[in-house]
Order: structure tokens, then sequence, then C-alpha cells
């Protein structure tokens, strides 16, 4: 961190526990719970994944941190084009997922899915372009495959004319190997890394052995916006903003880094406040015309009233950012 640690009481003393019930299931949950810390900049959130170890998810209260305590770094835009993301979903429900997103232009699509098939995501991809002829399609699949069956289901997946696809494999030499055999077939599909970035300890790795053409990058899992400024000010790759399923808190620490990119050539995936049915404030950060507006959101006493999840969840929350808080001490 660029910034002294704030006394672990204090952050605690202004933290605040929720849980969000979600539309449809996604990344397997149906609840997705945060800390949210009051600061004298504004809010932070640490929402790391629930599976995550102090180590990894110690990036996550560095982010949370930053934003409650630091001022956000001055915008270069107002707004940012956003990407709607359509969760592994059956082709049937593909466009009643997708109208509750205002007049995407770029889509997101799930595949990879643990049990099930290729034809179900051909299937969902292709009824994603039926319903949406002159969208940008992009296809994540969250390390769900291993090198051969990516390179036969891109092959596939290829013909629907998608901009990109997302870390389909995992670590960093399978999507170099992925990259490479899709290329000796004569297919131009470009490669983002998302895992390969977040979860790997040098995450500009990505760039130097050509494994991707373009990285993912997320505030929260890589600690905060001056630490991916940093990254993507090294990388000599394009990027892509995009959330970890984060609050309307999360998404606006992920606008601000957005806006402060010098390029932002693609559709960033922070529209995903849209798979929530309940939000930390009335006035949840939402796109409109598939633009997300840049600014802060201060969540209301009410809705952090209702969506607390009781105290021993409160108590498993404030354990894991002492465990997270040491792990930042001993950096």
């Amino acid at each position: 961190m660029n910034f002294p640690l704030p006394a672990l009481e204090e952050i605690l003393a202004h933290s605040h526990v929720v849980q969000l019930p979600m539309q449809v299931k996604f990344r397997g949950v149906t609840r997705r719970e945060a800390l949210l810390i009051e600061g004298p900049a504004g809010w932070g959130e640490f929402s790391a994944f629930l599976e995550y170890g102090p180590q990894e998810a110690s990036r996550w209260l560095a982010a949370a941190i930053e934003a409650a305590y630091q001022p956000f770094p001055q915008p270069l835009r107002t707004s940012i084009p956003v990407n709607a993301t359509l969760p592994a979903v059956p082709a049937s429900e593909v466009g009643r997922v997708l109208e509750r997103y205002d007049a995407p232009h770029t889509i997101k699509i799930k595949v990879a899915e643990q049990g099930q098939s290729l034809d179900e995501d051909l299937a969902r991809v292709a009824e994603t372009r039926r319903l949406y002829p002159q969208a940008a399609l992009r296809v994540d699949a969250n390390t769900g495959w291993d090198i051969p069956t990516a390179v036969a289901a891109l092959a596939r997946l290829s013909d629907f004319d998608l901009q990109y696809a997302e870390q389909p494999v995992p670590g960093i030499t399978g999507l170099a190997e992925v990259r490479a055999q899709l290329r000796s077939a004569g297919i131009p599909l470009k490669i983002a890394a998302d895992e390969a970035v977040r979860k790997h300890t040098d995450p500009l790795e990505v760039s130097r052995l050509g494994a991707a053409d373009l990285m993912v990058i997320k505030a929260q899992p890589l600690g905060g916006i001056q630490a991916v400024l940093d990254i993507a000010a090294q990388a000599e790759l394009d990027v892509v903003v995009s959330s970890a399923l984060d609050t309307s808190v999360g998404l606006a620490q992920a606008a601000a880094l957005a806006s402060a990119l010098p390029e932002l050539p693609y559709a960033c995936g922070l529209s995903t406040g849209t798979l929530f049915a309940d939000d930390v404030t009335d006035e949840p950060l939402l796109a409109t015309a598939g633009y997300l507006p840049v600014r802060r959101v201060k969540p209301q006493p009410h809705k952090l009233a209702k969506l607390h999840p009781g105290q021993e969840r409160e108590a498993w929350w404030h354990q894991r950012v002492r465990d997270c808080y040491a792990q930042l001490q001993a950096e």
C-alpha cells in the first residue's frame, strides 16, 4: 500500500456487513456478502470471495481501505461504456435475463459452467446473437476448460463473431498454448486474461509471455486503483476494467479506475449491479443505454439494516478483516 494503514479497530468500528440477494445464480451463489468500510474519503468495499484465504483476500482489503481513506483519481471521463453480463442460463432464458439491461451494446456470455455441455454454450451464444445481432459479444469461461477442450470449443464459438474469449483455461502458460493453437488453426479470436492476472503473483507475466491479447483488471483483487493503474501502465496490452460482483460501493471504485485510464478501447464489465435483487442504496449504480456514470456511492442506513446477515456472519467477516489486516502489516 502507498499510504499508512489506519488502525484495525477504527476500520472495524466503521464497518457494515451486508448480504445481497441475486436475481439469478452467478458464480455458483444466490447471495453475495460484503463488508463495507466508511472512511474520511467515502466508502470502500471488501468482498473477497468466501473461499479465498488471507493472503489472496488481503489485496481486496487493501482496495477497500484505499477507497475509504484516499480520494479517487481525477477522472478523464464521466461515464464508462459497459457490457451486459449473461450468466450460464438456458437459451430459453437469454431474452428474459438480458431485457433487464438498458440497450446493451456489448454482452459478455458465461460458458464452460460445471455440469453443462458445449452444446448448451453454443445455444446460449446463438440465441444472444439472434436477439442482439449488432451487439459485440464476448465469452468468459472462468478457467472452466482444459487446453484441448478450449481450442475445440472456441473454434466453434468463433463462428459467432466474438470480440474475445476470456480466460478459457487456468494459468498463464495454458492461455499462451490455447492462443498459439488457435493462431495455428487460422482462428484470429482474441484471448483475454482475467484469473491469470488477478490470481498471479506477477500480473505482468501475461504480457511478457504473449499469453493474451488483452488483460481484464479488477480493482479489488489487485489491491486498489493505484495498484491497477501501475500494472496497466507497464503492461503492453489493452485493458478491460471489470467488477468482482461488487455492490454499488465496489462498482463506484471500479468506475473511478476506468475513468482514470488514459485509454479505454473496450466496454467494461461494470454492469453487474443488474444481477442483484437489492443493493445498499436506493440509487444503485446501474447503466443507462450501456453507460455507467462515474460517482461515489453512499449506502443508506435503512439498506444496511435490511441487508445485515446477522451477528454470526458479522463476526466471521470481522475475523476475516483481522486476518487480512495482519497479512497487510507483514508485507
